[in-house]
């Protein structure tokens, strides 16, 4: 799979794919497939979502793409864009009635999914998240053979018996193509009462775990079938993004850890994966300035965002910025997710001393003092060594 810039010279333009199968069909795997894009593109990597599901296309809902339609430019396939880090194609998206079936054999099917994996301008591209039609057949089959190196499955299974016959078949098939198991996770592994918040295991529960135990694959963890995530299916508005502090979301992000975990171990992860020491040749700097209202804030605990900046330190010029939403705020979180980032500094209003410290701890320096501002300008005016600062105001 290449992006227009790595055509010529062969390279695979995409750090990690993320190949998700169900042997079985109902069982959530495009809601798994769809808030584990979400979730890596919320932690700043570029990501990209391909839907082979041709004949149940269920990621533009899921997405709130409906009424989108994809579009070409210079013979390639444009994705459809979400924010600056994820983008999507879908069968879903190229036809005018959501209502016509695609009724196509074999041939024609797989011609689908190679105009996918060939001939969409992704562009860069740090994960690819691939969401496959339940079983075995066609789909999944030219997908794993066309989209190249670096691919690992994910399996999505619910925990009743009925269901685990035919996910047992998925593991043999990744086996079959040698195609590595990230894991297997467990979907609607009880009910979450609305009313109460009690667990009631409609299905049972274990069932993945158990199996995922005797065929000697990784277990990802038990996702409940919690009435938000199906509200929040049909109306558009991805869980993890606009339920991130529930503990359903949660149980979503320990799922994918496996993932950023390998997308942090893999070299080739680039803009807000991991910072290169060199950009085109170039010392970059990463600066992580946090935000509220696009605007510098004036305490630290109270931002809305933080703004990532790379500085090309000889043109002394912006070279990316991006805006990211941070994890829930607690003692030690931030300063993590900032390393994870791969920024060396943080430049705030103010800031407390242990907040401060656990940030050195981490090998970030930490600037206070500074004006509410533009984040751009501030970063560009300390790396000129011009940034002006005052008093810290949140000296505690």
């Amino acid at each position: 799979m290449q992006s227009t810039d790595d055509t010529a010279n062969g390279k695979d333009a995409v750090a990690i794919k993320l190949v998700v199968l169900s042997g079985k069909g109902g069982v959530g795997k495009s809601t798994v497939a769809a808030n584990a894009a979400v979730l890596l593109a919320l932690k700043g990597y570029k990501v990209g979502v391909m839907d082979v599901d041709l004949h149940g296309p269920s990621l533009p809902k899921l997405l709130g793409l409906q009424g989108q339609r994809l579009r070409t430019s210079n013979g390639k396939i444009l994705p459809a864009q979400i924010g600056d880090n994820l983008k999507v194609v879908s069968i879903g998206l190229l036809f005018d009635c959501e209502d016509d079936p695609i009724i196509w054999r074999g041939p024609l099917k797989m011609n689908a999914v190679k105009q996918f994996v060939e001939n969409v301008d992704w562009g860069h591209l740090d994960c690819l998240v691939v969401d496959c039609p339940p079983g075995t057949g066609d789909e999944p089959l030219s997908v794993i053979q066309l989209i190249g190196e670096h691919q690992h499955a994910i399996i999505v299974s619910t925990p009743q018996d009925v269901a685990l016959a035919d996910v047992r078949k998925s593991v043999s098939f990744c086996r079959r193509l040698d195609l590595p198991i990230l894991g297997i996770i467990e979907n609607m592994s009880g009910f979450v009462c609305p009313h109460c918040g009690n667990i009631v295991h409609v299905f049972g529960s274990g069932g993945a775990e158990r199996m995922a135990a005797e065929m000697n694959v990784p277990f990802l963890g038990k996702i409940p079938l919690d009435p938000q995530v199906v509200e929040s299916g049909d109306s558009g508005h991805p869980y993890v993004y606009h339920y991130s502090k529930a503990a359903t979301a949660k149980l979503f992000e320990e799922a994918m850890q496996p993932a950023v975990e390998l997308m942090r171990s893999t070299s080739r992860i680039g803009a807000l994966g991991k910072r290169n020491d060199v950009m085109n040749g170039s010392p970059t700097k990463r600066i992580a300035i946090p935000t509220y209202q696009g605007k510098l804030c004036a305490h630290f605990g109270h931002c809305e965002a933080f703004t990532v900046l790379d500085i090309d330190i000889e043109a002394m010029k912006v070279t990316s910025n991006q805006t990211l939403t941070p994890p829930e705020h607690a003692p030690g979180v931030y300063p993590r997710w900032v390393k994870e980032l791969g920024a060396d500094t943080v430049i705030a209003g103010g800031m407390g001393s242990r907040a401060q410290a656990l940030f050195e701890e981490q090998g970030i320096e930490v600037v206070v003092g500074a004006d509410a501002g533009d984040p751009e300008q501030i970063a560009l005016d300390y790396v000129q060594g011009r940034l002006a600062t005052g008093d810290n105001v949140c000296d505690h």
